[in-house]
């Protein structure tokens, strides 16, 4: 289950080159240090645009982990489309980091050797689906369905010129299964509720800022295969 929780996963190595970059001399870099012991302002540093500057201007020499850089570029993005929720930032880096390996494409429903991944398998699981269950499932499509629209939208365009389905079906299969679960007693444990709603009202604008990020910003594992979704 995909959970909002990119922020709490970062490493030493991270904490490092956010100092590294945004620190000007010896003073700076121990006012930085008092200041990531303190979440709000770490989240405000987190914002600094010289901390996506460093990223993409050491594309493949980076020791940084996966979830700060998916966090970075997705917050970056994602307020450029006037979206500034941090926790909902978080979630979507989250959804990117852990589709970004191919083992985490698989919905609760598919068995560990199956590579396709179908929207229609998992609609039709539902109908066998207990509660908890339907709630994976239903966060699974809504998931699957942003991030195949959102990093894939070419591959989905170009073949739904061929009959499969377009941008606006996954965009309507997105949004209604994020509200469907938004209600669900698992997101109100999980405090992801305010997350899905936030998705389901505004699923395209996230989808345009990950489109940006697709095209302009990211590099996804070589083993990610489009073909893998359709």
């Amino acid at each position: 289950m995909i959970r909002a929780n990119c922020r709490e996963r970062f490493t030493a190595a991270d904490f490092d080159f956010i100092l590294r970059t945004l620190a000007c001399s010896r003073t700076d870099h121990v006012s930085l240090i008092e200041l990531l012991g303190d979440a709000e302002a770490r989240d405000s540093l987190l914002d600094s645009p010289r901390l996506v500057e460093a990223i993409l201007s050491n594309a493949g020499h980076l020791c940084i982990s996966s979830h700060f850089y998916f966090y970075v570029l997705a917050r970056h993005v994602l307020r450029d489309v006037g979206i500034t929720d941090r926790k909902l930032s978080d979630y979507v880096a989250s959804l990117l980091e852990t589709f970004s390996r191919v083992n985490g494409l698989q919905g609760p429903h598919a068995p560990e050797d199956q590579g396709r991944q179908y929207v229609s398998d998992m609609l039709i699981a539902l109908s066998r689906a207990t509660s908890e269950q339907a709630f994976l499932l239903r966060a699974h499509v809504g998931n699957y369905s942003l991030f195949l629209t959102g990093i894939f939208h070419e591959n989905t365009q170009r073949r739904s010129l061929r009959g499969a389905p377009d941008l606006a079906f996954y965009e309507q299969i997105g949004r209604t299964n994020y509200q469907l679960v938004a209600s669900h007693a698992t997101a109100r444990r999980c405090e992801l509720s305010d997350v899905y709603e936030e998705l389901a009202d505004r699923f395209r604008e996230v989808r345009i800022a990950l489109n940006r990020l697709s095209d302009q910003l990211l590099n996804l594992d070589e083993e990610i295969n489009p073909s893998l979704f359709l």
